[in-house]
């Protein structure tokens, strides 16, 4: 039971501090940004498949395909923080530190 507190608490906060990030891409001016977000729908899809599919074979490539498709999405896109209340970042932090230690240690130590 206190896995599932935990797991739920930790989608909380980042549901707290997702909803002040936003993700904005614009139209390619060059021929490289089109490739550039090509390439890491493409990079993300086949690291997932390899870490889903063939993960004792190819499960560190995997991994190396997944932060390139991450890389390449911040490369044809801008994230745009925007400011937050220190109530809800508190709130966010509590909750996120509470569901990491109930989910790996089944209770909150103070």
């Amino acid at each position: 039971m206190s896995t599932i507190l935990g797991l739920i608490l930790i989608v909380v906060s980042i549901y707290f501090l997702g909803q002040e990030i936003s993700f904005m891409t614009y139209f390619p001016s060059s021929w490289w940004q089109k490739t550039s977000a090509t390439g890491s729908v493409l990079a993300l899809i086949a690291g997932i498949s390899s870490l889903t599919f063939w993960r004792r074979e190819m499960g560190h490539f995997g991994w190396i395909l997944i932060a390139i498709g991450i890389i390449l999405v911040f490369v044809n896109s801008a994230v745009v923080l925007q400011p937050t209340s220190l109530w809800t970042f508190s709130i966010s932090m509590l909750s996120f530190a509470s569901g990491y230690q109930l989910l790996t240690r089944g209770r909150i130590k103070f």
